[in-house]
């Protein structure tokens, strides 16, 4: 509140005169019944000044943010501070994609990342600084930014030449900030301040673990650049070490989350890494959250070569121990066949989801996909079914407050309008 008292704002001044003024219609009134027309002047340079002070408080704030957009922005803002609260794990290029839908509807937003990538620029940082993998985290962070473009494509902007070739600036930003505040979270946090991010981007655990991989020949894979790459089926994954301590923000943010989005991205890279944190996969498991897995579109060659929708489903909830996927969203339309194509000769091929399914979960086939050279999700169409999906299922999605679809509706319009 004291930042609003700095001198210059053009702001008090204009306050006082409603202030002012206000209190001058009201010493009118308790005079009024003695009818003398020193009252009426008084009732009339009140009202005056109660509408010159409106009149230069909203020019000083049409200066500040714009003539037109402030008052929608204000009221955009409150509409997306009462959206429900989400929580995203995951890891990769998946993510972001329901991030960057999702944050459209919502400001209740917490990320929960993988910190077990140890390739490319993250990798490397990793094993020079000590730090934590930036690399995902920085992808969440630019999805779920509200900032100038300029600004996002400087964060994922790559060097190509030199000693700094491969990293990106927004690794090496992360990695300086972590120095300057003395630790990464407070670092992250300073970070999203930047990038005006919505909502929160936090990594399941603070400490260094690596992910180990056991194939169906026995076979163990260490680092999760090697599992991604993976010559034969994968059997299991597990973190070392296996009691690793998650960040208790991200577990506190799953127990009071409305909805858990799993997915998509890689099975047992991205999305998996994070539930093998125990305390995280058990307050899943226990959450009263509508927890929906988001199936991938294709399947990836090494790694669910072959996996259909129910595979994907037994495989993250054989990892927990305990059921953890209410609905699982699917796309339900034909890929191009010439995109296809070009996809079985990679070795993949979309995620079979047809035929007999278990009664548990439910099962949701939306038209979800985007192709523009490649199949991805598309952001928006996503994060409208997400929230459609928790409408129906948990119309009362926190105590005395309704989620129904006069809500999800308004937010649709906008979007819209937009």
């Amino acid at each position: 509140m004291w930042r609003y008292l700095v001198p210059g704002l053009r702001l008090k001044r204009y306050a006082a005169l409603v202030a002012a003024g206000w209190m001058g219609i009201g010493a009118a009134a308790v005079l009024a019944f003695r009818w003398r027309p020193p009252v009426l002047l008084l009732a009339a340079t009140s009202l005056a000044v109660v509408a010159g002070g409106a009149w230069g408080l909203w020019r000083s704030l049409a200066e500040g943010v714009g003539a037109g957009p402030w008052a929608g922005w204000i009221v955009s803002r409150r509409s997306l501070m009462r959206g429900p609260k989400v929580v995203a794990l995951g890891g990769g290029t998946g993510m972001p994609v329901v991030l960057r839908g999702l944050k459209e509807y919502t400001a209740n937003l917490t990320a929960i990342v993988t910190v077990a990538d140890d390739g490319g620029s993250s990798g490397r940082l990793r094993d020079d600084l000590g730090m934590l993998p930036p690399g995902d985290l920085r992808n969440c962070m630019v999805a779920l930014a509200d900032t100038e473009p300029l600004m996002a494509e400087l964060f994922q902007y790559r060097f190509e030449s030199g000693a700094l070739a491969g990293h990106s600036f927004g690794n090496l930003f992360l990695a300086a900030m972590e120095q300057t505040t003395g630790d990464f979270v407070t670092g992250l946090k300073e970070s999203s301040r930047v990038l005006a991010v919505r909502g929160k981007v936090l990594p399941a655990t603070l400490e260094r673990v690596e992910l180990v991989a056991r194939l169906v020949d026995g076979r163990l894979l260490r680092g999760e650049s090697e599992i991604g790459r993976a010559p034969a089926p994968i059997e299991r994954v597990w973190l070392e070490p296996e009691d690793a301590t998650p960040l208790a923000e991200a577990v506190a943010a799953i127990r009071e989350a409305d909805l858990i989005v799993l997915g998509p991205g890689s099975l047992y890279t991205s999305v998996i890494p994070n539930l093998l944190v125990r305390p995280i996969g058990e307050a899943i498991a226990q959450s009263r959250a509508l927890r929906v897995l988001v199936a991938n579109l294709m399947t990836q060659p090494g790694e669910t070569a072959g996996y259909s929708v129910w595979d994907h489903v037994r495989a993250v909830e054989e990892h927990v121990g305990q059921p953890v996927v209410d609905v699982v969203l699917v796309h339900r339309t034909p890929l191009p066949p010439a995109v296809l194509e070009r996809y079985r000769q990679e070795g993949a091929e979309p995620v079979a989801w047809a035929g007999n399914f278990p009664r548990r979960p439910a099962l949701i086939a939306a038209d979800l996909a985007r192709v523009d050279g490649v199949v991805r999700h598309d952001p928006d169409r996503l994060a409208r079914t997400l929230l459609q999906v928790l409408v129906r299922f948990r119309p009362h999605w926190a105590e005395g407050h309704r989620l129904d679809g006069w809500w999800l509706e308004s937010r649709l319009r906008e979007r819209g309008r937009r």
